[in-house]
């Protein structure tokens, strides 16, 4: 395809006489983009690479392989990169909703999922995560992460070709399709990592081998173990191979060696290779990992901002519509920089998780107190990022990492972190006292004494132990305590991510016990089948929760105001029950607030800022009544306030 631009000369002396009609060719647009983008570029490349090859030699072959990508580009994804890179903030609109899901749970197949796609519409969504959907190693793959061939779909989903069917009807739909794209590390029976055990030392380069266990044991001396139960240290001795490999996640998954330049080329040639499948964003897994340095946990080197601006920028140029979300699920000064600070800032990914306000939400949820909450939010976050966002979301797929240290908690009188970690897992693995909650202990180290929680949304919150009790109190407030947290996310900044079946309140699963593929690992009691009979029941709670949700999502987007480029501002109301925030529009303030107690509360005007008081709630649509100077809420209640 050709994109024309028409130029007409005004200086022509006969207005009808005909004028040249110049044309913008492909080669044409892809310099244009090049240029735009090579600065970007360089800088990562001489400090990650500049003492391995020659940068200008590198970029060269960087830009034949952006151009051959670009020149495969089909017309159709060649026309929605012209439509971003003229709107660039397309994802961060107030419209934009996510939607994660596995496919078999889901549809059952890729044939099979066109099918479910007026169900998302209906929803609200516009962007739909494929949970992993790439070719795994078989038997034991953590959960899809154990990538055993990147170019090929999991042939019990189907085929690249229903891949492709798939992201053309997503397209049509105006729903963008996102996978995972594991960067750490890969299956051990992956092409490059076969070839290295086979000998090949290109290959072996490819990953951080070991000819004897000095240096292994050196770099264990600060690192942390991320599966202690089931998978402890973070190095493998391979007796055909002799040699030590490092494996910080499971002995079958091999670290990448990104110092090695020829592994960035190798991934940034999968990443396009996908996109002219049709795929519109990554999730990038395991980010935080991806450079090593002696003396170090090995965990967010300021290499990895650098490579991610590499990859990031690399892929805009050959697929400009494509953007990256970064899954690094780390402390809060540690999360900014994925967005972007200093200079990488509006060059790195374009989204990350907010897995701090995830843990935060329970952690007042738990506690009815909003104190630390109120500080990491403001503390440790902009009020706002260039050109990026952060995805903010209750739960997913994975394990609940209480991320609450000393730091924060020093600010917080009569609060110890320790204690405070340990008293959340008893909370929400149902032991503590007049606990609701009905989820596991996940990862207990035995040294630490450290755990992680795993659980769905709604057992977390409290239906499914209401359910079983019968009791209508009990089933309105777990009902309450969900519609708390979808509006917490809809409404605080950037692309709010619905995990399957949190839609319809979905309880935890606890049939992944009887295969021995999955038995060991507890976060599949949280990844539950679809129930597509829930789904469609028009009554009971499953429908409120649904009907809840769907008009949360559709107040946000009728909502500029709350569009993932406008500031979020935290308010210190030094109220422990409540959680107050502003989404600063040019045109006029959204108050946002939120009572995090089965109890009625009050809050004093001037605490939250409205100088107007003629306010409407959003989510009510009622105008909001001002008794005695303040404001009321019911328990679990989410305000949205604007001037009327």
């Amino acid at each position: 395809m050709t994109l024309r631009a028409v130029i007409v000369d005004s200086t022509q002396e006969d207005p009808m006489a005909k004028t040249p009609r110049p044309t913008i060719t492909d080669d044409a647009l892809f310099d244009l983009r090049w240029d735009r983008g090579r600065r970007d570029l360089m800088g990562p490349i001489r400090r990650l690479y500049g003492d391995t090859v020659d940068a200008d030699a590198f970029l060269d072959r960087l830009k034949d392989q952006l151009r051959t990508h670009w020149r495969d580009r089909p017309d159709d994804l060649r026309m929605l990169d012209l439509r971003r890179d003229l709107n660039p903030d397309w994802f961060l609109s107030e419209k934009m909703v996510a939607y994660v899901f596995y496919i078999d749970k889901f549809a059952g197949t890729l044939g099979k999922l066109p099918k479910r796609i007026p169900y998302l519409q209906d929803l609200g969504v516009t962007y739909a995560h494929m949970m992993p959907c790439l070719k795994p190693r078989p038997g034991a793959n953590d959960g899809g992460y154990a990538v055993m061939d990147y170019r090929e779909i999991n042939p019990a989903l189907g085929t690249m070709a229903n891949f492709q069917a798939a992201t053309r009807k997503f397209r049509t739909a105006g729903i963008s399709p996102v996978i995972d794209m594991v960067l750490n590390h890969t299956a051990k029976e992956h092409d490059w990592a076969m070839k290295a055990r086979a000998g090949d030392p290109f290959y072996q380069a490819f990953y951080r081998m070991f000819d004897d266990e000095t240096l292994p044991k050196e770099y264990e001396k600060t690192l942390v173990e991320i599966f202690p139960a089931q998978a402890p240290g973070n190095f493998t001795y391979y007796p055909d191979m002799k040699k030590w490999v490092w494996t910080t996640f499971n002995e079958y998954q091999w670290d990448l060696n990104w110092e090695n330049p020829e592994v960035f080329l190798a991934v940034l040639d999968t990443i396009l290779f996908l996109a002219n499948k049709g795929v519109e964003g990554f999730r990038l897994d395991a980010v935080a990992f991806m450079w090593k340095r002696m003396g170090t946990g090995c965990q967010n080197l300021p290499e990895v901002h650098d490579l991610l601006q590499l990859l990031t920028q690399s892929t805009r140029i050959a697929a400009p519509a494509v953007i990256h979300k970064a899954e690094a699920i780390v402390g809060p000064s540690d999360l900014v920089p994925y967005l972007g600070s200093g200079t990488h800032a509006g060059k790195v990914s374009q989204l990350a998780y907010h897995n701090n306000l995830m843990v935060q939400f329970w952690s007042s949820l738990a506690s009815g107190d909003t104190r630390l909450m109120n500080y990491v939010l403001k503390a440790h976050f902009p009020e706002s990022f260039r050109r990026a966002s952060f995805a903010p979301y209750i739960r997913c797929h994975d394990d609940i990492g209480w991320a609450i240290t000393p730091k924060d908690t020093v600010f917080i009188p009569d609060m110890d972190a320790k204690a405070h970690r340990n008293y959340l897992s008893d909370f929400y693995n149902g032991s503590f006292p007049d606990s609701w909650s009905r989820g596991a202990d996940f990862q207990v180290n035995a040294e630490t004494g450290d755990r992680r929680t795993n659980g769905s949304f709604a057992s977390l919150a409290g239906l499914e132990q209401a359910l079983e009790s019968g009791e209508d109190a009990k089933i309105e407030l777990a009902i309450a305590r969900i519609r708390l947290g979808h509006a917490l996310i809809a409404a605080y900044g950037g692309i709010p991510l619905i995990y399957m079946g949190d839609e319809i309140g979905l309880t935890n699963d606890h049939s992944y016990l009887a295969d021995p593929a999955l038995a060991d690992d507890g976060r599949w009691m949280q990844r539950p089948a679809m129930n597509w009979k829930t789904a469609k029941a028009s009554t009971g709670h499953a429908a409120r929760i649904r009907d809840d949700l769907k008009h949360i999502l559709a107040t946000r987007k009728a909502t500029p105001q709350l569009a993932g480029d406008i500031p979020t501002r935290v308010l210190n109301t030094d109220h422990r029950a409540l959680f107050v925030w502003q989404r600063l529009g040019d045109d006029r303030t959204v108050t946002c607030i939120a009572n995090f107690t089965a109890h009625p509360q009050h809050l004093w005007v001037e605490d939250a800022e409205i100088i107007d008081v003629a306010q409407i709630d959003l989510l009510t649509n009622l105008t909001l009544t001002v008794a005695h100077g303040q404001i009321a809420l019911a328990p679990y209640q989410m305000m949205w306030l604007r001037p009327n």
